[in-house]
């Protein structure tokens, strides 16, 4: 009994891991929009049992996915997984170039406990459709979705179902999806729970209805133009899901659309041609020498400082008018120390103001300046709390008595420093 039971599970062991290594083969359609999940659970019996008998294994696992001899994926094909706890996904839209064409990508799994790898191949066939593509088609902005949820079958085929709702078509696809960061957005704050933002492109077989029309008349495009959200009819149909930005929502009909065709040149067989073997200089160079390049470098320029010197040389010394130059400069400069000589050896002579006064009662005033007074310190303009410089001028009293004579205060003025002696003569004529 337990040799049977333990021939069972050796054969289920062998079948999952003949299951994980097989090469797994997925049919897409051209135009349409192909999503495949990588899950962590498929690739965990590879990976050698959680140390502790019992618990749950989380390990942390990440993804690596090439074109099988190339390093990265094709250009139609993106992949995303945003954190090592959860699934990685494949995404992309197939164009009509790529229809029956096995496309291999090499899938390797990375246990970042373990540090052990798993690996198997995923081919892509690309089927052909008979309506591809799709003549109408409209790409909308949703703005509360990141592109792994919009991803999800269950949040795409909402998304589908209310779109078709609203076009009323018969047919109905997704054509693509891209994240906003891949068209320049920002990655946003985390905070408030802010999204990405995805553009999703879907396809159908009939025109655009009025609802889908509504942002293309001039009321809502000035509110676009404005970064005011234009009035649509519809959005009630999406408002509980989706958040859509109707001033970013693209209308495209493809029966109109001119094609341009552009003659590109040969880009060959990208292998250069045989110019036979490389033939390497000979070991024995001759010695160069550096004299020459020493002259120009150092010997021209020397020289031709030497000529400049010698014309200015010249000009200044030899010329009438260079002469002329020096000699006046030579006049000022002594000049300035002849002034300066003078100024420290300058006396000033005393205004008549500062003599003494004499009265008929034989009282001596003194003057105001004395002998050492500094009148390089002398202000331009005396105030009137200045008591340095008033003076005392006899003055006869009203009584009568012509003998008495009293002393009397007045301001003394000057201007620049020279005495106004004009009221000093009217003082003593009183």
């Amino acid at each position: 009994m337990d040799t049977a039971v333990f021939v069972v599970w050796l054969s289920m062991v062998v079948t999952i891991l003949s299951r994980s290594h097989a090469d797994r083969n997925v049919y897409p359609s051209a135009g349409v929009l192909f999503v495949h999940v990588l899950e962590r659970e498929h690739f965990k019996g590879e990976f050698p049992p959680y140390p502790k008998p019992g618990d749950s294994s989380n390990d942390p696992i990440t993804f690596n996915t090439n074109l099988m001899g190339y390093p990265d994926r094709p250009g139609w094909l993106r992949y995303i997984q945003r954190t090592s706890h959860s699934d990685g996904v494949l995404y992309g839209s197939p164009t009509a170039e790529h229809v029956g064409k096995a496309t291999i990508i090499e899938i390797t799994a990375y246990n970042r406990r373990t540090f052990e790898t798993a690996r198997h191949n995923l081919v892509i066939n690309i089927m052909s459709t008979e309506d591809y593509p799709l003549p109408y088609q409209a790409e909308f902005f949703i703005k509360n979705m990141n592109v792994e949820e919009m991803l999800a079958s269950e949040v795409l085929g909402d998304f589908l179902g209310a779109v078709k709702n609203v076009w009323q078509p018969e047919r109905l696809n997704a054509i693509n999806i891209t994240s906003a960061l891949d068209r320049g957005g920002r990655v946003p704050l985390p905070i408030n729970n802010l999204k990405e933002g995805v553009y999703v492109m879907v396809g159908a077989d009939v025109q655009f209805s009025s609802c889908l029309r509504e942002v293309e008349n001039p009321h809502n495009q000035l509110r676009c133009s404005q970064e005011m959200e234009p009035v649509i009819s519809c959005d009630k149909k999406f408002r509980a899901q989706f958040d859509i930005d109707w001033c970013k929502i693209n209308l495209v009909d493809i029966t109109k659309v001119v094609t341009i065709h552009s003659n590109r040149p040969d880009p060959g067989t990208g292998v250069l041609p045989d110019i036979g073997e490389y033939n390497p200089p000979s070991e024995s160079l001759k010695s160069r020498d550096f004299f020459a390049d020493f002259l120009i470098t150092l010997a021209v320029p020397s020289a031709v400082a030497m000529v400049l010197f010698t014309i200015l040389g010249y000009s200044m010394c030899c010329r009438r008018e260079g002469v002329i130059q020096l000699v006046h400069h030579s006049s000022i400069q002594k000049s300035t120390k002849e002034l300066r000589s003078m100024s420290k050896n300058r006396e000033i002579s005393w205004p008549l103001s500062t003599l003494p006064v004499f009265s008929q009662s034989g009282e001596v005033v003194p003057p105001i300046h004395p002998d050492n007074y500094e009148t390089t310190s002398m202000p331009l303009m005396q105030t009137q709390t200045n008591l340095q410089n008033q003076i005392q001028i006899p003055q006869q009293q009203p009584s009568g008595d012509r003998d008495n004579y009293c002393m009397s205060t007045f301001r003394r003025l000057e201007v620049n420093g020279i005495p106004e002696e004009r009221k000093v003569a009217e003082a003593l004529n009183l």
